[in-house]
């Protein structure tokens, strides 16, 4: 059952293998619409940060970029700041549908990541994550291990701080309402270039 008051706060950064506009990266520009759109119709999904000078949603905060980001040559790279109600809404999109398929072709056109992939917080119902948030307990993560304030799906925590079990059939009963809404988008992206 999501806590009362608070939502799950998620950051992920990663680094392209080449420029975003970049054959190598065509199959990641040609889905991600499509994952933009399967999120917003994920049960759970609460909201997500925009991009700065992009249409859609608007951008909370001035977006920067972990340390990891140094050396690579680029100004920018995929990131993206969303609020979801709870971990289970979360790893069900995360990890069926629409989104399985881009994490599916993620190594064609990604670097292999020295640094988390992701970094879950919990944060107060009325909150709004600003993108440094989602760094700074990145770089957390990544220097400290998972704790209440900075954890992954592999060692998560309640929003009272306590260790949590995630319940898999609770993810399983998600996953399967979030194919029942996604079955257009599924059926386009099968059709794209990876």
């Amino acid at each position: 059952m999501p806590p009362r008051g608070k939502h799950l706060a998620m950051y992920n950064f990663g680094l392209h293998v080449a420029p975003y506009d970049s054959p190598e990266v065509e199959g990641f520009r040609l889905r991600e619409a499509a994952n933009f759109e399967a999120a917003a119709r994920a049960h759970g999904f609460v909201g997500r940060s925009g991009y700065d000078g992009e249409p859609g949603p608007p951008c909370w905060g001035k977006q920067v970029f972990p340390r990891f980001i140094e050396g690579s040559g680029f100004a920018t790279a995929p990131s993206s700041l969303s609020l979801w109600a709870d971990i289970e809404s979360l790893m069900a999109f995360t990890y069926s549908g629409v989104h399985t398929d881009s994490l599916k072709h993620a190594r064609r056109w990604n670097v292999k990541q020295r640094w988390p992939a992701l970094v879950l917080w919990w944060v107060d119902a009325d909150v709004i994550p600003e993108w440094k948030d989602g760094v700074e307990r990145l770089e957390r993560l990544h220097d400290e291990g998972p704790s209440a304030a900075a954890f992954s799906f592999k060692r998560p925590y309640i929003a009272d701080g306590q260790p949590a079990t995630i319940n898999r059939d609770r993810v399983k009963e998600i996953a399967a309402k979030n194919a029942e809404r996604q079955g257009d988008l599924m059926a386009h992206v099968l059709t794209l270039k990876a």
